[in-house]
């Protein structure tokens, strides 16, 4: 019988043979790649026996015009007792209200790591000339810096008034017409998306987690975050792990925490990809890294994301792309990025064996250049399908 997904007080969950998932299928072409996703994530639960259960929950323009809300406060809870949910993309309303529908889910139920695994796909065209190097784990603080929304809007009397206490109590120089942000940035926030990082190394094997901060310039926010994580190694961690500086960048058989200026690292990734492995990062930051990432191994249509909280076990697995309308309803669009944050939706239920299905499936189905226009134009000899005959494809290679 269908039951919903429960956790315990560490974030382990329980996951029942037949989990109720709340969906959102997403505004634009979400009407064309959430029954492409489903289809194949449907084929490879039951190859291993499982079965899900979905309950569609409704956000942006679709719930906007049903309910009058463009977040209902329904969804929320629904996404709080389910613990675990997926969404394909959403808009975002233009001009007053919700900033983001997507940072308002966020910081609602606390997801404070974007997990953003970035690989290359054998066969998928890239701009790079050996894009098989890419293959970096992102988590991205997703729950403060400057999207944390503390903006005050130039001219208003709330921005002159800030500006005026910071002349006078800080002696800070700025200028009468600028609009102002704060960019919180706490040891909170930064230790658990560090510790996360961490432990995804250390449980995943892998070799190294890189800090990418601006610390040369913003000291007291991103160079913190920069000297927090190296405190955390030493605090929580020295069995496992050991920074740069602490063992002179020979970790022998510790996972080796280091770190590099964020546009440092965005040549670096272009130069020597195969020295970065997991990322920690903070929030914008994480937001140029894992788009700029994802353009050396095939672009966001086919990059995944994961929006969690490791401490209370809630997920939402979410399509990193926009809603790209014009192409909605004709059945043409790369679902590629929503069904491989699918996967990781499998991964953090713990059905690994069903999430490296698909993943094979979807390898497969590349290889033998079956693939949506978007690739097709770039590959020679290519076969074009739609957006449902790529997922019948990858159905049929499962």
């Amino acid at each position: 019988m269908p039951d919903k997904i429960t956790a315990a007080p560490d974030g382990t969950l329980h996951v029942p043979d037949e989990p109720i998932i709340p969906f959102i299928r997403g505004d634009g072409t979400g009407v064309d790649i959430w029954p492409a996703a489903q289809l194949v994530l449907d084929a490879a639960v039951a190859k291993r026996g499982k079965r899900i259960e979905w309950l569609e929950v409704l956000a942006g323009q679709k719930a906007f015009d049903e309910t009058g809300s463009w977040l209902p406060e329904e969804t929320v809870t629904s996404f709080r007792e389910h613990v675990v949910g997926i969404k394909g993309p959403l808009t975002t309303p233009v001009g007053g209200g919700i900033r983001s529908l997507n940072v308002a889910l966020r910081q609602i139920l606390d997801l404070y790591v974007c997990l953003r695994p970035v690989r290359w796909f054998t066969g998928v065209p890239s701009p790079v000339k050996h894009p098989e190097k890419v293959d970096m784990v992102i988590f991205r603080e997703n729950t403060e810096d400057v999207y944390a929304g503390l903006e005050l809007e130039q001219g208003t009397p709330e921005v002159k008034r800030l500006i005026e206490f910071c002349t006078k109590e800080f002696g800070w120089d700025i200028r009468e017409d600028s609009g102002i942000g704060i960019k919180p940035v706490s040891i909170t926030g930064s230790k658990r998306l560090i510790r996360a990082a961490i432990e995804y190394a250390v449980r995943k094997g892998r070799a190294s987690v890189t800090l990418v901060h601006k610390g040369n310039i913003q000291k007291f926010t991103e160079g913190a975050f920069r000297g927090w994580g190296y405190e955390l190694v030493r605090e929580e961690f020295a069995d496992v792990a050991v920074g740069w500086d602490d063992c002179g960048g020979k970790p022998g058989d510790k996972v080796l925490v280091k770190d590099t200026i964020a546009d440092i690292f965005l040549q670096q990734v272009l130069t020597r990809p195969e020295e970065f492995d997991v990322i920690a990062t903070t929030n914008l930051n994480g937001d140029y890294a894992s788009d700029a990432l994802a353009a050396q191994v095939g672009g966001i249509g086919i990059a995944p994301g994961a929006n969690i909280n490791y401490v209370t076990g809630h997920g939402i697995f979410e399509a990193t792309h926009g809603t790209a309308p014009k192409y909605a309803g004709l059945d043409k669009v790369n679902p590629g990025s929503l069904l491989l944050s699918g996967v990781l939706m499998l991964e953090h239920l713990g059905w690994d064996e069903a999430a490296a299905d698909v993943v094979r499936a979807l390898e497969a189905t590349i290889a033998d250049r079956i693939v949506t226009y978007d690739f097709a134009r770039l590959t020679e000899g290519a076969t074009e399908v739609k957006t449902s005959e790529f997922a019948a494809a990858i159905v049929e290679r499962l």
